[in-house]
């Protein structure tokens, strides 16, 4: 079978000037030529071909390509492990980018304006999931609530931070030591502390209603993300997100 330079380019997602210049280059020149002198490439052009966009896909040279096949002494293996090496790098620098600009979209979607460091030093596990603060700001980037804690988020100074990590710290404690005990969600020391969460969410964020309290919750079952904002994973009980949610619920239709 013989395959004209325009049904080569098809099958091979290339463009015919590039047939072109791999032939002037020395790479791939066509077996035959028809009676008018067009290029005409047979079944082994088209695998020769195969091997030249294998190697230009691995970052080779044109100079490199064509000494891999001109000579089968030449050791690929040493070139495929430089090329492994430099590939594996790329990787890595790509991923410090990437790690770059989502911190940079982190700021932006959670509106914590700290260092790398200081989130760390100040929220310690308990960590912002950029996805799910992403997924939030496209849930509930509308309301008027979620734009008011936004920006109110961007507003805390790290001593505003420090301090409202304290508080949340010492809640959890709580929350966890009732947990453990065997406490029912809907005893009066746990939706007391149903309460003081939702109090401090107005305090430091947004004004928190009981039907936004309840919301806030259900997403804490439903999305391990947002609970993970409220405790950190190491400190997670099986069934604790639930055992919240139902204080949250309790307390709301007492507070009616």
């Amino acid at each position: 079978m013989s395959y004209s330079v325009g049904q080569v380019a098809g099958f091979a997602g290339v463009t015919v000037r590039t047939l072109h210049h791999y032939d002037k280059a020395g790479l791939l020149a066509p077996s035959d030529r028809s009676a008018a002198g067009y290029r005409l490439y047979s079944d082994a052009d088209l695998a020769r071909l195969q091997q030249i966009l294998f190697y230009r896909e691995l970052g080779f040279s044109l100079e490199e390509t064509g000494a891999v096949l001109a000579d089968p002494r030449d050791d690929v293996l040493d070139r495929l492990r430089s090329r492994h090496r430099l590939l594996n790098e790329q990787i890595a620098r790509l991923q410090r980018l990437v790690e770059v600009a989502e911190r940079a979209m982190e700021v932006r979607r959670t509106g914590v304006e700290l260092t790398p460091e200081e989130r760390f030093e100040v929220f310690g596990e308990v960590a912002f999931d950029l996805s799910y603060a992403t997924d939030a700001h496209l849930k509930w980037g509308h309301s008027a609530g979620h734009q008011e804690s936004m920006a109110r988020a961007a507003a805390h100074t790290k001593e505003d931070w420090r301090q409202l990590m304290a508080e949340a710290a010492a809640w959890r404690e709580q929350l966890l030591a009732a947990f453990d005990a065997g406490a029912p969600p809907d005893g009066e020391l746990v939706m007391g502390l149903a309460e003081e969460h939702r109090r401090h969410i107005g305090r430091w964020f947004t004004p928190c209603p009981p039907e936004m309290h309840c919301r806030i919750a259900d997403d804490y079952v439903a999305d391990a993300r947002a609970f993970a904002l409220v405790v950190p994973a190491s400190e997670q009980r099986p069934g604790l997100d639930r055992f919240l949610c139902a204080a949250v619920h309790a307390n709301a239709e007492r507070e009616g």
